[in-house]
């Protein structure tokens, strides 16, 4: 990925125009007036889909964020591609020769990635082969997926045998080397290369842009293990920084400013095809930061976590949401970015299956998800032994309250705080196991969320002069730019800055080289 992508993935155009004018919705984009000369009637329009923009008005130019911060701060390219790369922690540095052959090389694995996944869904379409007829018969009947939906995903089938794939990718021009690099063989300890995926339905992995990364793997023999088989992490494919599903539910979530993360890609195919397009699935155990920062808040305001109700699966959400908190923060003062709540499926159900049985089901538990403040509120009291003393119960409340005050609401704040009194004196009154708990006032309740605020409210380490915000910082990119900008650029032609994608090379020096991207810190 060039640093020009790598910037634009993860500063959101939406977010970085509307610190310079007052962006309003309206539709699928958002309006205002022209930053870049007087006017009444609101012609300057973003789209976030597209991550661009455009003046319909007196300007008549537009392009991506990069030439927005070009034009606002009358920045040279090179300088423009280095403060928004201090917005977001990437350092910009000249391409060396050795980088060149890597970003060559990564094209190369990621063609043979998507030769892999084009030799699959054949597979699985060839009805000349009675195994891949008994996986379409599996795909369609067992699975519920339409013929829509195995294209739409490019669902594959992956024949018994030791070396279909590798034979195929030799025949197209790979050599054993970037096969096992991608995962896609193994070589054993006697030196032999082999097919990882047999007899398998296989689904690929696509990272944000629609790019085949890794694939999931089904077995169909019921004597094969592990049930699901995934790609190992490679060069291109990392699970803690991937989400299942997200090249092609960004749309919806964008049109919804609403995400829905269920835990596997089977529930996230099922959900899409049953029209609930904003249904993406996190790939590993728990949610990460990596991942919470592909959707929120640039496409995301909500998120809707469905995992497995069971008790790895609450154990699961509880870590997703405590990371949640520590990533999606708004001002840096501990208030979440973001409306989180949690979908707890009944009967110990997964979405797969209840969205067959009955879509109106899971759009009625949707739109009744719980509040995350009562869904903590409750795992932390179903697991407070019967003789917990004063200590106990406090403990309980301070690690309760990062979560009970992390929202920019006064309101839900007090509502929050209240909600924990009355379940902790509901508790006691209900169960007779808890007729002796301690009994903790409202009054100090809000003692100890009040220190939780102040802690929260606690100033970010001032920057010295020259030195780029870190993550935790960020919050004074604004002021970093202004200080920073130069007036060294002239206006570029309206042509630079058509409706298609903003080219970087078009604004480069001759002989100028196109710049890296390095991550400091490194994404997680």
């Amino acid at each position: 990925m060039s640093v020009a992508d790598e910037i634009k993935a993860r500063l959101d155009i939406v977010d970085y125009i509307g610190r310079f004018a007052p962006l309003k919705r309206a539709g699928r984009t958002w309006k205002a007036c022209c930053p870049f000369h007087a006017e009444k009637t609101p012609s300057f329009v973003v789209n976030p889909d597209r991550q661009s923009w455009r003046c319909f008005g007196q300007c008549g130019v537009g392009g991506d964020v990069i030439s927005f911060a070009m034009k606002q701060n009358n920045w040279t390219f090179a300088e423009a591609l280095a403060e928004l790369g201090k917005l977001v922690g990437v350092e910009v540095r000249q391409r060396t020769p050795e980088q060149r052959a890597a970003d060559d090389r990564y094209d190369r694995l990621r063609g043979l990635m998507t030769a892999a996944a084009e030799a699959f869904h054949r597979a699985l379409l060839n009805p000349d082969d009675p195994g891949a007829v008994k996986a379409l018969q599996y795909a369609r009947e067992k699975r519920g997926f339409t013929d829509e939906t195995l294209l739409k995903f490019m669902i594959g089938y992956a024949p018994p045998g030791w070396s279909h794939l590798l034979e195929h990718l030799r025949e197209v021009g790979y050599d054993e080397a970037d096969v096992i690099e991608t995962g896609m063989a193994i070589r054993n300890e006697t030196g032999r290369v082999y097919d990882r995926f047999r007899e398998r339905l296989l689904i690929p992995i696509r990272d944000e842009r629609g790019r085949v990364i890794g694939f999931g793997a089904r077995a169909l023999n019921p004597e094969d293990n592990p049930k699901y088989l995934n790609s190992p992490q490679t060069v291109l494919f990392d699970k803690s920084k991937t989400l299942f599903g997200l090249d092609t539910a960004k749309r919806a979530i964008t049109e919804s400013e609403t995400v829905v993360i269920v835990e596997g890609y089977m529930d996230a195919i099922q959900a899409q095809q049953a029209g609930f397009g904003n249904v993406v699935a996190q790939m590993g155990t728990a949610m990460t930061e990596a991942q919470l920062k592909l959707i929120a808040p640039r496409y995301a305001k909500r998120i809707i976590l469905a995992l497995d109700s069971d008790a790895a699966g609450q154990s699961a959400t509880l870590r997703g949401l405590e990371v949640a908190r520590q990533t999606l923060q708004a001002d840096f003062t501990g208030r979440l970015a973001v409306d989180i709540r949690i979908l707890q499926i009944p009967g110990a159900k997964d979405p797969d299956d209840l969205i067959r049985e009955n879509p109106a089901r899971w759009s009625e538990l949707i739109a009744n998800a719980q509040p995350v403040a009562e869904y903590v509120i409750d795992s932390e009291l179903r697991a407070l032994p019967p003789d917990s003393g004063t200590q106990d119960v406090e403990r309980l409340a301070r690690r309760l309250m990062p979560m009970l005050v992390a929202t920019d609401n006064s309101m839900d704040q007090r509502q929050n705080v209240q909600l924990l009194a009355t379940r902790l004196i509901r508790l006691k009154q209900s169960d007779p196991r808890f007729r002796s708990l301690p009994s903790i006032t409202e009054a100090q309740l809000f003692a100890w969320a009040d220190e939780q605020r102040k802690i929260n409210h606690a100033a970010p380490p001032a920057l010295t002069p020259g030195t780029s915000p870190s993550p935790k910082t960020a919050g004074e990119g604004e002021r970093v730019l202004a200080q920073l900008a130069a007036a060294t650029l002239e206006d570029l032609p309206p042509e630079a800055y058509g409706d298609d994608e903003f080219d970087p090379a078009s604004v480069l020096p001759a002989g100028e080289s196109f710049p890296v991207v390095t991550v400091s810190p490194p994404l997680q």
